[in-house]
């Protein structure tokens, strides 16, 4: 009986760290979200032992960004002027 109670409260646990990972109303959300967004750019996530793969990495991400960026100013350009 002891293990199911053991099982019981890890499956509340887990449930109850899901739901405060994923609620979007919270500002843990908007700060995780933010804090993804600058690793992401400033690639966090790539091989910091190889400097061409780093540096290619963060170039192409802030371009990437840029692009995106203008393309959606021009857009926004497009549609107000018709």
């Amino acid at each position: 009986m002891a293990e199911r109670q053991d099982s019981d409260d890890e499956s509340r646990r887990i449930i109850e760290r899901v739901a405060r990972e994923t609620d979007p109303g919270g500002t843990s959300f908007m700060a995780r979200t933010a804090n993804g967004a600058r690793d992401h750019v400033t690639a966090a996530d790539a091989d910091q032992s190889d400097p061409i793969e780093y540096w290619g990495t963060r170039i192409g991400r802030v371009l990437g960004l840029v692009v995106a960026i203008g393309l959606l100013i021009w857009l926004v350009l497009f549609i107000s002027q018709s």
